[in-house]
């Protein structure tokens, strides 16, 4: 693999304690594997100061700003007003990771949906893309999404993992899909769907430290793995590796456009 040709990782929680106790040595590899950038989702309050310590010390890792939705509990509005007195004080590239997950818990769905489409309206005001988290609820994100689609938001579906009708009305909508390790995984029945897809819909991210790719499944994921996702999008979409580097990486400059920093 050409390092060479630089990769952006557009979805790393590489702040997360999981990962702090190795972060110079993670930081080490993701250079080495030719990771230009990684952009970083907020889970809630209590993960602000670790990840802007981070953005702070590395000018190529870029904060978000959102509350994630399985922190969406009793006191979310509080939560969201954090969220609002940060873009207060500065920019951030994205909104996020916002969105609706029916996969862990079902209590607070309402309070989800309430969340999700209150940091919408930050993303609009910020004017500033948006990361969506929807797992077990892909219709459902989609379909707010169109309510609220006048022509002047944008962003990422986060580990896209759905149809190939799911993929066009994403597109439709303008947003991109975002595709990890779980491209690399045997059953996943993804790379049928993503051999339709149009490399330009396309931006990579590995959700670390969650959903290491093959070979690294089961260990704690990092940036530089982003490599192995890259190369079987290639395969499947049978394309070279640097086209799909480039292809990718141009997809997310253009999504994030200059970074705050």
């Amino acid at each position: 693999m050409n390092t060479n040709i630089k990769l952006i990782d557009t979805h790393a929680h590489i702040y997360s304690d999981e990962l702090s106790e190795n972060i110079d040595d993670i930081i080490l590899r993701i250079n080495e594997a030719g990771i230009s950038d990684v952009f970083m989702p907020n889970i809630d309050s209590t993960t602000i100061s670790a990840m802007l310590d981070l953005e702070l010390k590395n000018n190529n890792f870029h904060a978000m700003m959102g509350l994630h939705p399985c922190y969406v509990k009793d006191e979310y509005k509080k939560e969201l007003k954090i969220v609002d007195s940060w873009f207060e004080k500065r920019n951030f590239c994205a909104v996020g990771e916002i969105g609706i997950d029916l996969y862990w818990d079902k209590t607070h769905y309402k309070e989800q949906i309430q969340a999700f489409e209150y940091q919408i309206s930050i993303a609009k005001n910020a004017k500033v893309p948006f990361v969506i988290h929807s797992r077990d609820s892909l219709d459902i994100t989609i379909e707010t999404v169109k309510k609220k689609q006048k022509g002047d938001l944008c962003g990422i579906f986060h580990c896209f993992n759905g149809t190939m009708d799911q993929a066009n009305q994403i597109i439709d909508l303008g947003f991109y899909l975002g595709i990890g390790g779980v491209i690399t995984y045997k059953n996943s029945g993804m790379d049928k769907v993503l051999e339709n897809i149009p490399i330009k819909n396309i931006v990579l991210e590995t959700d670390s430290p969650y959903l290491a790719p093959v070979p690294k499944r089961g260990k704690k994921n990092e940036p530089s793995y982003l490599t192995y996702i890259c190369q079987k999008l290639s395969e499947i979409q049978s394309k070279s590796y640097e086209q799909v580097a480039e292809a990718t990486s141009l997809n997310a400059k253009i999504l994030f456009g200059s970074t705050p920093k």
